[in-house]
């Protein structure tokens, strides 16, 4: 008998963050804005399976390892950064793909980067998908201070 860990359920959240001391707080308070910094997040590459859905955010138990599609983007000193992700389903249900990107610009920008990739797997595979799903976050770090920005696709249920 072999084991498949196979994702049902997802959810998708955001956060952004300064601080003072390093990127790595900065890192930490966002993960704590988009409620995940209690979990061992693992990140994967971008395959949503068939019959996977989205389902509202969850809080999940600490120490949990946790599979996601995350992005994240550190600056400092005055940079703009951005960070997000798109996830599109395929038209004829079986399953979707997630793409992510980071930058330092804007969300208007980096959103249309993403449009650009989810177009690009979809021309690669001889496909068509539905119309992509875009978050993103964006930040201007304040001078003296470090930022971060993550999205991240969160897998929290999966198939018995």
């Amino acid at each position: 008998m072999s084991f498949q860990l196979i994702p049902d359920e997802f959810f998708v959240t955001s956060g952004s963050a300064v601080s003072p001391i390093s990127d790595l707080n900065a890192f930490d308070l966002a993960l704590h804005r988009a409620g995940v910094a209690e979990q061992n997040m693992v990140a994967v590459s971008s395959v949503i399976p068939p019959q996977a859905k989205m389902v509202p955010y969850r809080e999940l138990p600490m120490g949990m390892v946790t599979h996601c599609v995350l992005a994240q983007m550190r600056g400092r000193d005055g940079d703009r950064i951005a960070s997000g992700i798109a996830y599109a389903f395929r038209k004829d249900g079986y399953g979707g793909y997630v793409a992510e990107g980071h930058m330092f610009g804007d969300k208007e920008a980096l959103d249309e980067e993403l449009r650009r990739k989810i177009k690009e797997m979809e021309r690669m595979r001889g496909i068509e998908f539905e119309e992509p799903v875009i978050l993103s976050e964006e930040l201007k770090v304040p001078e003296g201070e470090y930022g971060c920005t993550i999205v991240s696709l969160v897998f929290c249920g999966y198939r018995d």
